[in-house]
């Protein structure tokens, strides 16, 4: 979440709220979906390090992420700029944890029933590398505000799947399950893709974009499941 540059202003203030509403929706999202897996009693706090670290790392990332749009709405570009460096760092630990979890899950026979090993070999890395492209490409048009925030947006989105796991019946949908939860984060584009449309009465292209990676992974991971 690399910053934009003054000349920006103007596209700051035009849509610079919605954003932030938008990163809120996300954050609610992952609180609310690991928060209700904890007090179920699924959650443990005694489980390993590794998974500790993943979770601190990816939560992470949600509080960059929100705090990131903060600072663009209060004007502290200079903010928004320095901490924009640390998260494109922080993707780099993000897809090494994210896959070391994956390939511990499944050595140790804990994917949920649900999904297949196979399937979930194939689904978390894939997504983590869809999300890793869109932000990389995000950071490279930190210059252009309108394409950087909307492709930091499909980013991260790409990371709600497993949070809309923890609030959906999951037992109850296989052999669906995977593509229940790429339509609950279809719905969260979607919502940004309309709500972006009624505000300036089009739809901009870093959305179809954003779009295309979410169907490659989905395609992808479909793949792996059949």
């Amino acid at each position: 979440m690399v910053s934009t540059t003054i000349a920006d202003r103007p596209l700051r203030s035009s849509d610079s709220g919605l954003f932030m509403i938008l990163a809120l929706v996300i954050a609610g999202v992952v609180v609310a979906g690991f928060s209700l897996q904890l007090a179920a009693g699924r959650s443990s706090f005694h489980a390993p390090l590794l998974l500790h670290a993943h979770a601190i790392v990816f939560m992470g990332w949600v509080a960059l992420y929100v705090t990131q749009n903060a600072f663009i709405v209060t004007d502290n570009v200079e903010l928004h700029r320095k901490l924009g460096w640390i998260g494109a760092g922080w993707i780099v630990l993000m897809l090494g944890l994210g896959c070391a979890v994956t390939v511990a899950m499944v050595r140790r026979g804990q994917v949920p029933f649900f999904f297949r090993p196979q399937h979930f070999l194939v689904f978390d890395p894939m997504t983590l590398i869809g999300f890793v492209g869109l932000t990389v490409a995000a950071i490279r048009l930190r210059r252009q505000s309108d394409w950087h925030r909307r492709l930091h947006f499909c980013a991260t989105s790409l990371l709600v799947g497993p949070a809309f796991g923890r609030l959906l019946p999951m037992p109850l949908l296989p052999p669906f399950a995977y593509e229940a939860t790429f339509a609950a984060v279809l719905v969260l584009l979607i919502s940004g893709v309309v709500a972006d449309w009624f505000r300036s009465g089009q739809i901009h292209p870093a959305w179809v974009r954003g779009g295309r990676r979410h169907g490659r992974c989905f395609s992808t991971d479909r793949g792996g499941h059949l």
